[in-house]
């Protein structure tokens, strides 16, 4: 059966085995919800978060706009995060969604803060 959710895991599957992220370049991974965004910066290495943001934290929760813009903000305030702990160049994996919306303006959030991918 060929469900949406199926073709993007086997889409996220085929991104995942070409897309890895080191200590020095850790990966952007994305997960996006019907009504929120979460994304985080792993070394699959040691296989471990490094840093995450997501609009259900505190201080991006009280943001009113659309998804698009609290996507954004997401971006900009991982980007902050990242900078903070010294990382400023990362690859991105969009696990299996298209790259527009609410994906893109993570990445654009993210470049406005200071990461390169």
């Amino acid at each position: 059966m060929n469900t949406k959710a199926n073709r993007r895991k086997r889409i996220h599957l085929h991104i995942r085995t070409k897309v890895s992220g080191t200590a020095q370049r850790p990966r952007l991974s994305v997960f996006r919800s019907n009504n929120d965004i979460y994304a985080q910066l792993i070394d699959d290495e040691k296989k471990q978060t490094l840093t995450a943001s997501s609009s259900r934290d505190k201080g991006l929760k009280a943001l009113k706009g659309t998804k698009t813009e609290q996507s954004k903000q997401v971006g900009q305030e991982l980007a902050k995060k990242a900078v903070s702990l010294g990382i400023t160049e990362c690859v991105f994996d969009r696990s299996g969604y298209l790259y527009h919306g609410r994906v893109k303006a993570l990445s654009d959030g993210a470049r406005e803060g200071g990461l390169q991918f």
